[in-house]
Formats: structure tokens, C-alpha cells, sequence
């Protein structure tokens, strides 16, 4: 495991509805924030609420993040408080020109909020898969997971796709003009981690 350091991350959660306890939770998977830290980076968890109470500057600011993760979990549109908030960070990580990645819902976010689209896929739920990385001259291929029932549909003006599967759905973007970045994998849920995932989320979030 890299040792910690104090390049703090913001990551966002999913929204858990419970009920029968009349109880509204954010929840974060504890290993995405092993695969944080073994990027060289320390998760901070955003509680949604800061959004609800108009909080969410405020917050930021006290901790001035050097990068922010949209994490995975939830549709878009399913919960207005979370969308909130995540577009919110991403307006901060393009103001404070900072490293911003989403995984899986966090690259559909990014994209609905940039002006593409996002569309119904089949076949793409508990699944590996090959997945075709096209980045400059170079092409390269691996098996990623894949957990999620919709797709980035058109891509959003100055986004560039990284990587498309073998049925032709788009699995990684980028911004031309912002440090953004999008994958549709779990990073998080290969055990243990891919260490092309951790290389690649520590030149991203840290360069290097």
C-alpha cells in the first residue's frame, strides 16, 4: 500500500433511502477508499447534506480539495440531492482546474452535465468484459467489471472517448479542456486491485 499523504480527494456517495427507519444514508463502498489510498491520495467523504443546507462552498473551501471522485452507485435522476451536489463539484474541479473522475454513474453524470447523453444498455450488468483503450497512436485491450444499465450515448462537446467495449459502448472519456476523466469500471471491485487501474488513478489525481 502507498503511503498516505496529504493530497485530499473529495468523493461523493450514494444516497441510500431506508423507510422503515425513516432514515436517508450516505453510503460509500470502504474499498474505494483502499483504492484511494493506494493511489497516494486521502479520501475525504462528502456528506450530501452540505447541498440540502446550501453548505456545499463553504465546505470545500474549509478543506480545499487537490481533486474530487464522483463515485459509482444510484441512476442519475434517481436522487435530486446527489445530482446536486455532484454537479456542483464538478463546477468547482473546472474553476479550480483540478483533477475531477467519475466511475461509472460519476462518467454518466459528467457527461449529462457537460451536454451529451446518457442511454438504456443491455448486457453490461456483473459482467467482464474487453474493453478497447485508443489513446494517441497507441491501442491497447484488457478485461474490465461492468455494473451498469446505462451508457454514455453522444459524447458531450470537447470530450473525447478512451475506450469503447467490443459491442461499441463507450467505457472511458475525457475532457480536451479540463483534468476530467470518466470510467464506467468499478476500479474499486477487482481484488485484488488492477494495477493499471491504480498507475492510471495516480498519474490522474497526482501526476505521477
Amino acid at each position: 500500500m502507498s503511503k498516505s499523504t496529504n493530497r485530499i480527494v473529495v468523493v461523493s456517495q450514494r444516497v441510500d433511502a431506508l423507510p422503515e427507519r425513516n432514515e436517508t444514508r450516505d453510503a460509500l463502498d470502504q474499498r474505494l477508499c483502499q483504492f484511494l489510498l493506494q493511489c497516494g491520495v486521502l479520501p475525504v467523504p462528502i456528506p450530501t447534506a452540505v447541498v440540502l443546507e446550501q453548505q456545499a462552498e463553504s465546505w470545500l473551501a474549509t478543506l480545499s480539495p487537490a481533486g474530487i471522485v464522483l463515485s459509482g452507485g444510484n441512476d442519475v435522476g434517481s436522487n435530486r440531492s446527489r445530482d446536486e451536489l455532484e454537479q456542483a463539484l464538478l463546477q468547482y474541479a473546472i474553476q479550480r482546474n483540478i483533477p475531477l473522475l467519475g466511475i461509472c454513474r460519476g462518467m454518466q453524470l459528467i457527461a449529462a452535465a457537460m451536454g451529451g447523453t446518457i442511454v438504456p444498455v443491455e448486457g453490461h450488468v456483473r459482467k467482464h468484459h474487453e474493453v478497447r483503450f485508443v489513446e494517441g497512436d497507441t491501442e491497447q485491450q484488457r478485461s474490465v467489471n461492468s455494473y451498469h444499465s446505462f451508457a454514455v450515448g453522444k459524447l458531450p462537446r470537447a470530450f473525447s472517448a478512451l475506450a469503447y467495449s467490443v459491442d461499441g459502448c463507450i467505457e472511458a472519456i475525457r475532457s480536451q479542456d479540463h483534468p476530467i476523466e470518466g470510467w464506467m469500471w468499478h476500479p474499486e471491485r477487482e481484488e485484488p486491485f488492477d494495477q493499471a487501474d491504480v498507475a492510471r488513478a495516480r498519474l490522474f489525481l497526482c501526476g505521477e
